[in-house]
């Protein structure tokens, strides 16, 4: 086989057609991004879309019930609902309604294609957006329930004047490691003191130029408890058991995808643990998780206690927190995760 950088459009359809691996999988056995893999298709049941929100969100609104897919290396994310209640931001967008919640941070969404596949059940109908190094950003798959007559108008209105089935793409970012600085510890633990919102701790932590996980271990009680990393599966299993509504996020450098409510059907499939409800999906590998950290932020509404796992390189995997606008379901989750067994020194 041709190595990545020889490869056709052609090699790359032809390699699809002989293949049952997942797109991003087959990708990778090729040498090429999940993006190139795409572009590939173009002219071929493929089609260059605009991937600027302003115009990608609205036409998304047309096709009704969808599901919405983020992902990072270690965890998949899906939502079934309507791209309702998009608001625009020159830095970071949101749609905001009970069954998609998303941050999208625009500058990250740089590849679009709108795909028809042809499956043994029918006709497979997404639309895909792709990082500058050529990873997914976020998908979204048409349903039964979608509005599949407006696929050709929403199409064609987001159809780019260059149709080209090559791409150029950069090299990945690499993830930033720890930045632990012990001398600022003292400082670390009176701002964070302060806080009175969960969103300014990342600006507190830039300020102090550390990031999430060296402030995690620097910080140290009441403020951090370092957990057992097969915690993240109790925590799933036991809110599952119990009904305990949660909030999920998950997501990579240009969008997060977020789940709140309650969990119901909890399967360990292999390394995968997965939440399998209608209209919510999630598939995390638990050996991926290298770090796993209970944290307590101050908010005006109570402290937000929320479980988070890293992986290996020190990048963030997946959030969990409890619902902290429903008091009972607040204190079921924090009584959750005190039971959660720590990390051996």
């Amino acid at each position: 086989m041709k190595d990545g950088s020889t490869l056709t459009p052609g090699d790359i359809r032809a390699a699809q057609q002989d293949s049952t691996l997942r797109p991003r999988d087959l990708a990778d056995t090729l040498g090429i991004s999940e993006a190139e893999l795409v572009a590939a298709s173009v002219g071929h049941g493929g089609t260059r879309i605009s991937p600027e929100l302003d115009h990608l969100m609205p036409a998304l609104n047309r096709l009704g019930e969808v599901m919405a897919l983020t992902r990072n290396e270690s965890c998949v994310i899906e939502k079934v609902g309507i791209y309702d209640k998009f608001h625009s931001g020159e830095h970071a967008s949101m749609i905001l309604n009970n069954d998609i919640d998303l941050r999208m941070f625009p500058k990250h969404w740089v590849h679009g294609y709108a795909l028809e596949t042809p499956t043994a059940t029918g006709m497979k109908r997404s639309i895909q957006v792709f990082d500058a190094a050529g990873d997914a950003v976020h998908k979204v798959f048409l349903r039964e329930t979608s509005v599949v007559e407006e696929w050709d108008a929403v199409v064609e209105a987001l159809r780019l004047p260059e149709q080209g089935d090559t791409i150029g793409v950069v090299a990945r970012a690499t993830v930033e490691p720890p930045k632990v600085e012990p001398e600022k510890a003292e400082k670390l633990r009176a701002e964070w003191d302060k806080l009175t919102d969960t969103h300014q701790f990342l600006m507190m932590v830039r300020r102090l130029k550390l990031n999430r996980l060296g402030a995690y271990r620097m910080a140290g009680a009441p403020y951090v408890r370092p957990l057992a990393t097969d915690s993240v599966a109790t925590l799933l299993e036991t809110a599952a058991a119990q009904a305990i509504p949660i909030m999920a996020f998950v997501g990579n450098m240009g969008c997060i995808e977020i789940h709140t409510g309650a969990v119901e059907t909890y399967k360990v499939m292999g390394p995968w643990l997965n939440i399998l409800d209608p209209g919510f999906n999630l598939h995390l590998r638990g050996d991926h998780i290298s770090e796993v950290w209970q944290v307590t932020k101050s908010t005006k509404r109570g402290d937000a206690i929320s479980v988070e796992a890293f992986d290996k390189d020190g990048a963030l995997i997946v959030q969990f927190f409890g619902v902290l606008a429903d008091p009972g379901a607040a204190a079921r989750w924090n009584d959750l995760v005190g039971a959660l067994r720590g990390a051996e020194a």
